[in-house]
C-alpha cells in the first residue's frame, strides 16, 4: 500500500486520473479515544450487485472489523438507480457510524446525470478514506473475431452505428470510460445499460453486446480462464500479471486512461473520533499480507487517505463528472 505524506489529486480530462496515496490524517492519534464504538453490529451497505469491486471491497473488510471489534458485520447489497438508493440509505442514517457505504467513482458520477437526488453526495456524507483504485480490462464479444484495439476500432469504423456498448448502468463508470473511447477514437457505439457490472459482462461474454469496459477485478478472473476475452487494459502501463495484455493507448487510440476508485463513507456528522477509528482498521486492513494478495489477484491497488482529502476528491469529481456529462449529452431521467 502505498504511504507517501501527501495526498493530491487531478483529472485534466476524463482520461487523467491521477491519484496519490495518504498516510493516517495527522489527527489519527485521536482515533484510540473512541473507545465506545462499536457497541452493536454494523452494516456496509453497497450499491452494486454482489461481485462488483465494492462489493468486494466491503466483504474484505467486514471480517476483519468484526475480529477486532467483536461485532457482527454484515455486508448487504441494495441495488438501483446507479447506487444511489444505497447512498440514500446511508445518508438518512443516523450519524453513528454504525451503516457505512462503499463506493465507486460512481458516487461522485450521480449527481452529474440525476437531475432530483433525493441527498447530497457531498454534504450528505463524511468520508472515511480511499481503499482501492484499479483499471478496466476492454472485453469483446467472442464473436466479433477481433483481437486488439486497433481491428476492433477499424470494424466499428467500417460499419457506423452497427455496434454497442454495455454497462452497469446510465452514468455507471464503465459508461463513461466507453463514451470516452468513442470520443477519442472517432467510433459510433449504441449504449445499452445494465442494472450491475456481472450481467453487463454476462451478456458481453454471450456475444449479447459487443464491447464492455469492465472494471479489472470483475473481470480478470474470467479472462485468466478463458471463459472472458480481453483486448487492452485501460491503464498507462500494462499489468504486472498480464503483461502480454497492451494498453489501449498503445493499440489505437494514444493517451486513452481510465481508473476506478473506491472508498468508505459515512453519514455526514459522523462523530469525528469515530471517523478516525474506522478509517485506522481499514488502513490496517489493507496492510495486511492476506488482503495485499486478495487485491493483487484483482488487479487493484490498496490505497488510502485522510478523511479530508477524500471529501475534497468527492467534490472535485462531482464538478468534473458534470462538466462531462453535459459535453456527452448524458442524462439518467
Amino acid at each position: 500500500m502505498k504511504t507517501i505524506q501527501t495526498h493530491l489529486y487531478s483529472r485534466r480530462s476524463m482520461a487523467h486520473l491521477i491519484l496519490g496515496a495518504a498516510l493516517l490524517s495527522p489527527f489519527a492519534s485521536n482515533a484510540q479515544n473512541a473507545v465506545a464504538y462499536p457497541q452493536k453490529p454494523i452494516k456496509i451497505l453497497v450499491g452494486f450487485s454482489p461481485g462488483g469491486v465494492p462489493d468486494i471491497i466491503g466483504r474484505v473488510l467486514a471480517p476483519r472489523f468484526s475480529e477486532i471489534w467483536k461485532q457482527s458485520v454484515i455486508v448487504e447489497n441494495r441495488l438501483g438507480a446507479g447506487s444511489n438508493i444505497a447512498a440514500q440509505a446511508v445518508a438518512n442514517s443516523p450519524a453513528d457510524g454504525y451503516t457505512l457505504l462503499s463506493v465507486s467513482s460512481a458516487h461522485a458520477i450521480s449527481p452529474a446525470i440525476y437531475q432530483k437526488l433525493a441527498y447530497d453526495a457531498s454534504k450528505d456524507f463524511s468520508g472515511i478514506t480511499l481503499t482501492a483504485t484499479g483499471p478496466a480490462l476492454v472485453i469483446v464479444s467472442p464473436e466479433l473475431n477481433v483481437n486488439t484495439m486497433r481491428e476492433f476500432i477499424a470494424l466499428a469504423k467500417s460499419k457506423p452505428g452497427q455496434f454497442n456498448y454495455s454497462s452497469a448502468g446510465v452514468g455507471s463508470g464503465s459508461q463513461f470510460a466507453a463514451e470516452l473511447l468513442k470520443s477519442q477514437a472517432g467510433i459510433q457505439l449504441a449504449h445499452i445499460p445494465f442494472k450491475g457490472i456481472p450481467e453487463a459482462l454476462t451478456d458481453t461474454m454471450a456475444g449479447r453486446t459487443h464491447i464492455f469496459i469492465a472494471p479489472y477485478a470483475s473481470a480478470i478472473n474470467l479472462v485468466r480462464e478463458g471463459k472472458a476475452k480481453a483486448i487492452a487494459v485501460t491503464s498507462t502501463n500494462r499489468m504486472p500479471d498480464l503483461p502480454n495484455m497492451p494498453t489501449v493507448a498503445e493499440t489505437g487510440v494514444p493517451g486513452y486512461k481510465w481508473i476506478f476508485w473506491y472508498g468508505l463513507m459515512a453519514p455526514a456528522n459522523t462523530p469525528k473520533d469515530v471517523v478516525l477509528k474506522i478509517q485506522s482498521e481499514v488502513i490496517n486492513a489493507l496492510k495486511q499480507p492476506s488482503v495485499t494478495q486478495r487485491f493483487s489477484s484483482l488487479g487493484i491497488e490498496p490505497i488510502t487517505s485522510s478523511p479530508e482529502a477524500f471529501d475534497q476528491l468527492i467534490k472535485d469529481e462531482i464538478q468534473l463528472f458534470k462538466k462531462l456529462a453535459t459535453e456527452a449529452g448524458i442524462k439518467a431521467d
